[in-house]
């Protein structure tokens, strides 16, 4: 009974040496394996500080062609498309209310030089002498408006880009009779943080993109600064001025804008080193010092191609890793891999 017992003892201590052996086999195994990361050297150096805005282009004047009360339409001189100049007669509408007051206005101007003639001899009053200039220029005043309102001329250099009446129509005032856009220059109007209001000047140039020609830049000017920050959005709006001599931009196309606010020095990283937190927009890289890696949540600013411009977050001339971070943690011992020639 006492043999086996002791047999028995035997074997039990057997398995658990045999036990606490593969434990400590263990351990040392996993001090040894330390995740592997290849590092990146991220340095300091002058980065433009350029941001894109997007914009619809615009005409720089918009004039819509109307007379100021209701009258048929005799005429219309232009169409959709036709380029105009100023001082163009572009609308005739009818002329009979005008005749009248052109005749009217002849008879009292004869009346009128006959009072004069009075006046000078004393056959009448000072008073009554003003209150026939005085009806007379009225009349004069009334014969130029009409004037106005009856030939429609065009008061800038442009392009018709509307007509919503045909001749004999009677107009209405619900919409002009044409519209005349200047596009010589044309305009595009951004909307710029408020950080950035010190740094806008008036005549600074703008890198302008299109969609309708992608393979071509064309070149802006700042033409005027609001002085004004909306307080709903904490951007105040720029307009810029393109010259399109060649008439290429038309009102309506899509633009990208870009200025450039000068240079700061930055951080730069590879933006293989940028690491996105999983659930949030937080952006994080592991920077390597004495052997073990820290988490540091870093501020984007703009792509550089390959790279990033970085805000805040990493000093300058860290050790930034770029391979293997999907298996770091804060604080953890790695271990690095040698570069391949």
């Amino acid at each position: 009974m006492k043999k086996g017992i002791k047999l028995t003892t035997l074997l039990v201590v057997a398995l658990l040496s045999a036990c606490s052996g593969n434990k400590g086999t263990q351990q040392e195994s996993a001090a040894v394996e330390k995740p592997k990361v290849k590092l990146a050297l991220v340095t300091v150096r002058p980065v433009d500080q350029t941001r894109e805005y997007t914009a619809t282009v615009e005409a720089e004047v918009t004039n819509h062609i109307a007379p100021s009360t209701p009258v048929r339409i005799s005429k219309i001189f232009v169409e959709v498309g036709d380029r105009v100049v100023k001082g163009q007669k572009l609308v005739q509408m009818d002329a009979a209310n005008l005749k009248q007051i052109g005749l009217q206005l002849e008879n009292q101007r004869i009346e009128f030089s006959r009072i004069d003639e009075l006046y000078k001899v004393g056959g009448i009053s000072k008073s009554e002498w003003d209150a026939a200039k005085t009806a007379l220029d009225v009349r004069e005043t009334s014969y130029n408006n009409l004037l106005e309102n009856t030939a429609l001329s065009c008061p800038v250099n442009g392009i018709v880009t509307a007509r919503n009446y045909d001749d004999g129509d009677m107009y209405g005032g619900a919409q002009p009779i044409l519209t005349v856009e200047q596009i010589v220059p044309v305009k595009l109007v951004i909307n710029v943080s408020e950080t950035y209001f010190p740094k806008v000047v008036k005549g600074a140039p703008a890198t302008v993109k299109l969609d309708t020609y992608p393979d071509e830049v064309f070149e802006g000017r700042i033409s005027l600064i609001y002085p004004t920050v909306n307080q709903a959005t904490r951007t105040f709006p720029v307009e810029i001025q393109m010259g399109n001599r060649d008439m290429k931009v038309r009102p309506g196309m899509f633009a990208r804008v870009t200025l450039n606010f000068g240079t700061e020095n930055r951080v730069v990283v590879p933006d293989l080193a940028v690491v996105k937190q999983a659930g949030s927009g937080d952006r994080y890289i592991f920077v390597y010092k004495n052997g073990a890696v820290t988490y540091s949540k870093v501020e984007l600013g703009r792509r550089m191609g390959s790279e990033y411009e970085l805000i805040s977050g990493v000093e300058n001339n860290s050790q930034a890793v770029i391979a293997g971070q999907s298996q770091l943690i804060d604080g953890m011992e790695v271990e690095v891999e040698a570069e391949n020639n």
